[in-house]
């Protein structure tokens, strides 16, 4: 079972704001890629064929702190590790590292948790994570959620 996964990008010119650095709002991108990238890492995706399943994931809570900035052309590094698995919802934390430095720093750590929903009558409604899924996702172990 899986419980972490990290993935590498480079910073686009896009990405940025007037200041040339980073917009904050872009590292709540980056770390959703970076789900989206574990997901598929297991075979699955976060956004299914209706056909196949009805789940979907809102977000119900998200937070990010920042101690360096990222500009154009950074590489950074998005390490995803699941924080918290629940029997409806899902929490990862996340952390990001500025590898393009001759030592690679911190640069914030976020986290987002998501619930499993189904559509209901056209209305969302918390769902039980299906055991396809389930079965593939586990809690990372204690000691790398404490760095």
């Amino acid at each position: 079972m899986a419980y972490e996964f990290k993935i590498r990008r480079i910073v686009e010119f896009s990405d940025t704001d007037m200041a040339g650095i980073v917009h904050h709002a872009m590292f709540f991108r980056y770390m959703e890629s970076a789900e989206h990238a574990f997901f598929r890492s297991l075979g699955l995706t976060v956004a299914p064929p209706k056909s196949v399943s009805s789940v979907g994931w809102p977000r119900v809570h998200t937070e990010a702190d920042f101690s360096a900035p990222l500009r154009f052309e950074d590489e950074v590094e998005i390490h995803l590790l699941v924080a918290e698995k629940k029997s409806k919802a899902l929490t990862y934390a996340f952390r990001l590292r500025k590898l393009n430095t001759p030592k690679p720093y911190e640069v914030a750590r976020g986290r987002i948790t998501v619930v499993c929903i189904k559509m209901v009558g056209g209305k969302m409604k918390a769902a039980t994570i299906p055991k396809e899924i389930s079965d593939k996702i586990s809690v990372s172990p204690k000691r790398l959620l404490k760095n």
